[in-house]
């Protein structure tokens, strides 16, 4: 079961309650109208900053402003043009108000913001601990936002506007914990399924904030040092792999301002900073890890008292509050909803039947966010860049990081609670017992972590942070307690990333492409092991499944676009390969390959159509054949349905993909390619299609990294709100 699934008991519980008291009284709630607002003042924030739009060739925004705040300004103002959509749902959701705008499935959402206490935290903390640099850029953020939304108020719901820094704050705050999996357990909590779970947290996705059912993602990064290169340049990719549209999609922009600020990379919508990227002196690259750093405890409940709890050889009392907001009916209409929220000393509680379990997790009193990601973004050298890691903000995910000088370096990052050992903190903890509560976090400088390894190259694609290189220069795994919970998994990515980059000696640029468009397979991989299980099945008189079987016999364990035994192989296995990145049931692989089989031989007339000719991306009316697959490092993810055109269409998986590099001489050269185009929403825009072609041929495009470059191939030159 999915994690919004898990979830789904929420949305239907308050839908037959606001159904059946609406029936019941005849009465239905009118939305009462959002508070008002100054627009003209809005409109007039744009005097305030100097910045400049330029949108290149592909119309990937370039903003060059006198100030750091100048160009989060333009930042905000050119995510909102190109996807306000999103920004006013990330805005919602973070608010707490999405139901009232998407109605029951949303409810979940409204409901966490209030259970995990997201804006007493941030009114708490937005002055006192987030610096006065971070709050100035995420005004400044805000200000472009509201100008925009103010300029096209027909594009705005009714009481969105306006958008504070605090909005902003509060979205890296809310964000965060679903990197690591905390809306998993949470939902197992409240599905019933929590107990006996020996692994708590959610697999590699981001909450999705009631859209659609997560998809699987992952991604990559791959650092190689001059010793390494063929032309002794440093390199790195930074390829993580999300959706290929909603709030958890990357934008790619250019920043540059008078006082430093120069980076170019993906950042997600209501983000004022670059979340990974590179600027002239170094870069760096994220994939998702899985510390353990989320403990669930179960409350031993007064029968007398349902609001009490033992703890440290008394009763407590469980501090309640109630979460209030509104869910959409119908046009005008929408219901108020009100929802007991617990906690107790552990933190936020969720019963489950008759049971009471309380969740604890990494930055659950973390607001700083913004100041360690515009510290990185800031940094010029590696002691820079390892200060601003420092800060130690972020709950979790892994760093590659590459420079100028040849510093490759990868730190498996966490918040990693300082446990006692003596209990089984990968299972349900004692909620009585005081032993089992941490307060700290272990330092930074305490986590797994490699600099410049003699070998010259790093690699993390999801995988245990044990094997990131050769074996050598590895981190030791008996150095780290088992408390930290660190996974020791090996994808399929990080077998070939190893096999591939860890081969060569002497890797060329056309080979450092090469690999990282790698379509194989590692036959001790998941999918490997998968396929020897398909072929041991006992078709009987089956005669289909046994054709099927001599199909998927000649594959070659590559996804290429001409592959013919490929098809049928991936939409049997990948079932499989879902339900491990999920954490979900293995599914019947012979009812898969039977499905498979049948699907096939229905559309196409044969079982081995080329995987090019199904395995497709389609924007608008451009649909092009791609290859790859899940887990593959050229990694694409489709619904593994057919559609009514006979196709898979990818919809997860490679979207932004930049390689930087810094060569012998000094230069610095950026690629990229973007699997749609910056226009993410326009259909009419030249820009909201004209990368996929190259996406789909894999190739990268070169990012214009002077003004004057970016000038040279200029389609719109503008200042908001001033000119265009």
């Amino acid at each position: 079961m999915t994690d919004m699934a898990a979830w789904k008991w929420m949305a239907y519980t308050i839908g037959g309650v606001v159904l059946s008291t609406a029936l019941a009284l005849g009465i239905i709630a009118w939305t009462p109208a959002g508070a008002p607002y100054d627009r003209d003042a809005l409109l007039a924030k744009a005097g305030d900053y100097d910045v400049e739009i330029i949108r290149d060739r592909f119309g990937v925004p370039h903003i060059y402003g006198t100030s750091d705040a100048d160009v989060a300004f333009g930042l905000g103002y050119v995510q909102a043009e190109d996807d306000w959509a999103t920004v006013q749902t990330v805005l919602a959701a973070t608010r707490g108000t999405l139901a009232r705008y998407r109605g029951m499935a949303a409810a979940p959402t409204s409901y966490l913001v209030d259970l995990l206490g997201i804006w007493d935290l941030v009114e708490d903390g937005y002055e006192t601990r987030v610096s006065p640099q971070s709050r100035a850029i995420a005004e400044a953020y805000a200000d472009g936002l509201n100008l925009y939304a103010a300029d096209n108020p027909s594009q705005a719901w009714d009481g969105i506007l306006p958008v504070t820094g605090e909005d902003i704050v509060a979205g890296f705050v809310f964000r965060t914990p679903f990197f690591f999996g905390l809306d998993g357990t949470l939902g197992r909590i409240a599905n019933g399924e929590i107990e006996g779970s020996a692994n708590l947290g959610s697999e590699e996705h981001a909450f999705e904030w009631g859209a659609a059912p997560n998809r699987p993602i992952g991604s990559n990064a791959v650092a190689v040092a001059p010793q390494r290169s063929a032309d002794r340049a440093t390199r790195l990719l930074v390829n993580s792999h999300q959706p290929f549209a909603g709030p958890v999609a990357w934008y790619q922009a250019r920043l540059h301002s008078d006082e430093g600020w120069d980076i170019i990379g993906g950042t997600f919508p209501g983000a004022p900073t670059i979340v990974h990227g590179h600027n002239m002196h170094l870069g760096w690259a994220n994939t998702v890890n899985h510390p353990d750093v989320t403990d669930v405890y179960r409350l031993q409940l007064n029968p007398n008292n349902e609001h009490e709890y033992w703890f440290d050889e008394e009763w407590r009392t469980l501090e309640v509050d109630q979460a209030h907001f509104r869910v959409h009916l119908f046009g005008p209409f929408s219901w108020p909803v009100s929802r007991e929220i617990l906690r107790s000393v552990h933190g936020p509680v969720l019963r489950s039947g008759d049971d009471a379990y309380a969740v604890r997790y990494a930055g659950m009193n973390e607001v700083r966010q913004i100041d360690q990601m515009y510290g990185l973004n800031r940094a010029r050298d590696f002691e820079e860049w390892a200060a601003a890691m420092r800060i130690h903000a972020m709950p979790s995910i892994n760093y590659v990081y590459a420079d100028e000088a040849g510093n490759i370096a990868y730190v498996y990052n966490a918040q990693m609670p300082d446990r006692v050992e003596g209990y089984d903190w990968g299972g349900i903890l004692p909620g009585d017992d005081p032993g089992a509560l941490w307060d700290e976090y272990v330092s930074f400088d305490a986590l797994p972590m490699v600099i410049n390894p003699r070998s010259g190259y790093l690699i993390n694609s999801n995988n245990s942070p044990f094997r990131a290189t050769d074996p050598q220069d590895d981190a030791d795994a008996s150095a780290f307690p088992e408390t930290f919970g660190i996974e020791t998994r090996m994808t399929n990515r990080s077998l070939r990333a190893l096999a591939l980059f860890g081969s060569d000696l002497s890797i060329t640029d056309e080979e450092f492409l090469q690999y990282k468009f790698d379509h194989g397979y590692d036959r001790q991989s998941l999918a490997g092991r998968t396929v020897a299980q398909v072929l041991a099945l006992d078709a009987g008189d089956n005669e289909l499944m046994a054709q099927a079987q001599d199909v998927i016999r000649e594959w070659n364990y590559l996804a290429n676009r001409e592959n013919r035994s490929a098809t049928l192989t991936l939409m049997t296995i990948v079932p499989t390969i879902a339900a491990e990145v999920q954490g979900g049931h293995a599914p019947d692989l012979r009812q898969n390959l039977i499905d498979a089989a049948e699907a096939l031989q229905a559309t196409y007339g044969r079982l081995d159509p080329q995987w090019g000719e199904v395995n497709r991306i389609i924007r608008g009316d451009v649909n092009l054949p791609v290859a790859g697959a899940p887990d593959s490092l050229r990694a694409i993810w489709t619904m593994n349905e057919l559609n009514e055109d006979g196709q898979l269409t990818a919809i997860a998986g490679d979207t932004l993909i930049i390689v930087a590099e810094w060569a012998a001489d000094g230069t610095v050269r950026s690629r990229s390619i973007h699997q749609y185009g910056s226009a993410t929403l326009d259909e009419t825009s030249p820009h909201y299609a004209d990368q996929v072609e190259l996406f789909a041929n894999e190739e990268l495009r070169d990012v214009p990294l002077t003004e004057e470059a970016v000038r040279a191939e200029a389609t719109r030159t503008y200042r908001p709100g001033i000119s265009d």
